[in-house]
């Protein structure tokens, strides 16, 4: 097993493996095997990451990438995985630390899917509930089971959302960063800017209804200590920078 192992000391190799050739090179063309079919097949390969990322961390722990004359595993990943080498990190850890999840079932909820239980896997260590996580990654779909991994994370609910565009002129640019900026000062700075847009745009609402006369219910627009204001309130406060 020397071939599979490596001493380190502050991050840096010690003892180099003795690499067994004809299995470094067995493994070298697999990784590639699999990459090649990346344009013709793209459906395919993601039906092996299970596979890719298994000879990954056995070339990384063999320093397979020897054979080749690079420097590093990263200069290796650089050179399978030119567009991103982040792929290739995901699938190595999905290789580590679900390994307590068939491969068949593995393969089942798809390399995104179980990419999302690593980071479960990761958080809840021992008590990691694999039974559960596995059932959801099958009967959700993607988007949901992101939400359900991100609420179990963070301990809050979370809800759909997208990425809204707008063009500005630059001469406008200073008014609208002027206006997050006051708002991110009075609602505090834990507070996302899209959060802080919506309150901008909350604060007009209510003063848009008070000039018109309308019966529009009043929005809540929290300040920095946690109360709420309404009304003429709201709009002294976002519209009067201190």
């Amino acid at each position: 097993m020397i071939g599979l192992t490596s001493l380190w000391i502050n991050g840096r190799t010690l003892v180099s493996p003795e690499i067994n050739r004809r299995r470094a090179l067995v493994v070298l063309g697999k990784i590639d095997e699999i990459l090649s079919w990346e344009q013709a097949k793209e459906h395919e390969r993601d039906e092996r990451f299970v596979e890719l990322g298994e000879h990954l961390c056995e070339v990384r722990a063999g320093q397979y990438w020897r054979l080749e004359n690079l420097k590093s595993f990263d200069e290796f990943l650089e050179k399978r995985f030119p567009e991103s080498r982040r792929k290739a990190y995901y699938l190595m850890a999905i290789h580590e630390h679900l390994t307590r999840i068939p491969k068949r079932q593995l393969r089942e909820v798809g390399w995104s899917k179980a990419t999302e239980l690593v980071k479960v896997a990761r958080r809840d260590g021992g008590e990691f509930d694999c039974a559960t996580w596995l059932h959801k990654a099958k009967e959700l779909p993607k988007e949901d089971f992101k939400r359900a991994v991100e609420s179990h994370l963070t301990g809050r609910e979370t809800e759909p959302w997208e990425i809204i565009y707008f063009k500005l002129y630059k001469s406008q640019l200073p008014v609208v960063e002027r206006a997050l900026e006051t708002a991110t000062l009075m609602l505090g700075s834990d507070r996302s800017r899209g959060y802080c847009l919506e309150m901008i745009c909350a604060d007009f609402l209510a003063g848009a209804a008070l000039e018109t006369g309308e019966s529009e219910p009043k929005i809540g627009c929290p300040t920095s200590n946690g109360e709420s204001l309404t009304g003429s309130e709201q709009r002294v406060s976002m519209g009067s920078p201190k």
